[in-house]
């Protein structure tokens, strides 16, 4: 298996080919303390278990020195997804985006389905998009069309279901 199989293993969204990584400064934050935790706390204490669990005899039945070299790998694996995730990734400020009255990356919209259910989600990076929070990925189906609305416009979102039209009812970017 190759270094590149072993990143799409990590479930998390692709880059698009040419585009770019598109993050906030925040989730940018939060990938870099993931990262520092991994190498500098977990990944030497997991060492120093195997390291003690070798000097324990037969490995092939020693539990800790198979779980250890499992979780290293484990470690190693995300540590080089977060790496390069990080490498190719363009921090955007929401808060700094002139056009306030379009649906850009960083925006918070709220909109109106066809059975007129309201729902408000925030567009951020595949890396820091958490849909349980209301955040959506720049590359989701209701990013993609949203993104150049502005209020009052309808636009159409692919469903499994169908096309539905929706309504932008409001837009908004954290204060500068």
């Amino acid at each position: 298996m190759s270094d590149a199989d072993d990143d799409d293993d990590d479930d998390a969204p692709p880059i698009q080919t040419g585009g770019k990584n598109y993050i906030t400064r925040a989730g940018h934050d939060r990938m870099r303390a993931e990262l520092h935790a991994l190498l500098r706390v977990e990944r030497p204490k997991i060492v120093e278990i195997v390291h003690w669990a070798a000097g324990n005899g037969d490995r092939s039945e020693n539990g800790d020195y198979l779980y250890g070299k499992k979780r290293l790998r484990e470690i190693d694996k995300r540590a080089r997804f977060l790496g390069k995730r990080l490498d190719i990734a363009e921090i955007v400020d929401p808060a700094a985006q002139p056009q306030r009255d379009r649906v850009f990356f960083g925006a918070t919209v709220t909109f109106v389905t066809e059975s007129d259910i309201a729902r408000t989600v925030t567009i951020l990076g595949v890396d820091e998009a958490d849909f349980a929070r209301g955040e959506v990925s720049l590359s989701s189906p209701i990013a993609r069309a949203l993104l150049r609305a502005r209020v009052g416009d309808v636009v159409r979102l692919a469903t499994p279901a169908g096309a539905e039209e929706i309504e932008v009812l409001a837009i908004r970017y954290p204060d500068p």
